[in-house]
């Protein structure tokens, strides 16, 4: 799902109305930044939360965030009080459209998909989507998964081989790669119309700039999505695409269908992708656990839930508009108002849990959201990481990182890595 465009739109909401007088004609699109009191909860040490969030958790799971030109932005991160506003039906919408101008059109605009709607459009089209991501359609993937994933380690070892230091980015060569070449796969995209879709794939999620970037890569993935889409209706093709057009014909429209095809993108590439090279770089911090996914199968599953956990990629759930006044955590949270779940604080929210521990028995967590607005491709997501990392962990089991100072993502509703430079052997010992 789009979390930067809603999170966007929440947190400069009323700044806009303030400077345009009213709801009409908004275009949340031109605000070019972030306030740093809006966006520090996106800060991180490395993968954890920087320190500032968990004392802020220990003291107020619900807390005002700031006051920002009339409005009150609330923060949540407690894990209890999180789960209770994302499961909450009727308190809360999801819904910005009317404050994005021409963006916001449920016709012609940007705007569109699961993350932006409430019921009862919501639930009409989650219905169409949802029965594409049982695991009795998802299971016709998994060759699929399983030959991508060897086929990108041929690539990592071919760019090693070609390396003059013998040093490959698995960004680029293996973490993006794999989810990107799996959505294509889902979608029904054909080959020649994958390098246009790839190249749209990674500026959606920076909020450093603010609207103005995140907006250009959400309408040129979605015109490239609404198209895609057009022409499959006289020839559906084999995916995600062509399975809705054949099971439901004019029930959906263009807009609508590019709307979750776009959602689709969007939350399974970037998440996987920053799955991929973040869980990577932590089991390779912990070289008994990566050895362990390699050789014990029945390690996979449990480490991939703790690697989920830990990381929270997706920092930040959709941002909930209360309908009226409502308690959270024994905090009055008032209709106009907007409340953030914070899922990489939430996730920490225990003791011990501020530690990567795959062997401790699984804990339930907020990785995928919660409630009717939980991710609805969890478990493709699933799928992916725990068919990539044995295979990783079986091809290289000297894996090792290729620097002591890794470079992360800054400012993003996902975090992740810009590069994970690593050597497929280690280096040998110096001689005395």
């Amino acid at each position: 799902m789009s979390r930067i465009s809603t999170y966007l739109k929440s947190q400069v909401r009323r700044l806009v109305l303030a400077r345009v007088g009213g709801e009409g004609g908004i275009d949340l699109s031109q605000i070019d930044k972030v306030p740093a009191k809006l966006s520090w909860p996106l800060q991180r040490n490395g993968v954890d939360p920087i320190e500032r969030l968990g004392e802020l958790r220990s003291r107020e799971p619900v807390a005002k965030l700031t006051s920002f030109l009339g409005m009150t932005v609330w923060v949540v991160t407690g894990e209890q009080e999180a789960r209770a506003v994302l499961a909450d039906t009727s308190s809360y919408s999801n819904d910005i459209r009317p404050f994005m101008g021409q963006r916001g059109s449920t016709t012609d605009g940007d705007i569109g998909g699961l993350g932006f709607t409430d019921p009862p459009d919501h639930t009409r089209l989650r219905r169409l989507l949802t029965p594409e991501f049982t695991m009795r359609r998802l299971e016709r993937l998994r060759p699929r998964i399983a030959a991508i994933v060897e086929a990108q380690l041929d690539e990592v070892e071919r760019l090693a081989a070609e390396s003059p230091d013998g040093v490959v980015d698995l960004v680029p060569s293996f973490a993006f790669p794999v989810p990107f070449l799996v959505i294509c796969e889902l979608l029904g995209l054909p080959d020649e119309e994958r390098e246009t879709f790839r190249q749209l794939g990674s500026a959606r999620f920076d909020v450093s700039t603010g609207g103005t970037g995140v907006f250009g890569a959400v309408s040129g993935s979605r015109k490239f999505l609404k198209e895609a889409t057009a022409r499959q209706r006289g020839v559906p093709g084999e995916g995600l695409i062509g399975q809705i057009i054949r099971e439901h014909g004019d029930e959906i429209n263009d807009f609508d269908l590019a709307g979750l095809a776009d959602g689709v993108f969007t939350g399974g590439l970037e998440t996987s992708a920053s799955m991929l090279a973040l869980g990577t770089a932590v089991l390779l911090d912990h070289p008994a656990d990566y050895d362990r996914v390699a050789t014990e199968p029945t390690a996979v599953d449990r480490t991939v839930e703790e690697l989920l956990r830990y990381l929270s990629v997706v920092q930040v759930a959709f941002p909930r508009f209360p309908k009226h006044d409502v308690e959270v955590g024994g905090r009055t949270v008032s209709k106009g108002d907007v409340v953030i779940c914070q899922l990489a604080g939430a996730n920490r929210d225990g003791d011990g849990l501020d530690d990567f521990d795959p062997t401790r028995d699984p804990t339930s967590h907020l990785a995928f959201g919660h409630g009717f607005h939980r991710c609805v491709g969890a478990e493709l997501a699933r799928m992916e990481l725990r068919a990539a990392f044995p295979a990783l962990a079986r091809r290289f089991p000297d894996l090792a990182l290729a620097t002591d100072r890794l470079d992360y993502r800054e400012m993003s509703i996902v975090y992740g890595l810009q590069s994970l430079p690593v050597r497929l052997h280690r280096e040998p010992a110096l001689q005395a």
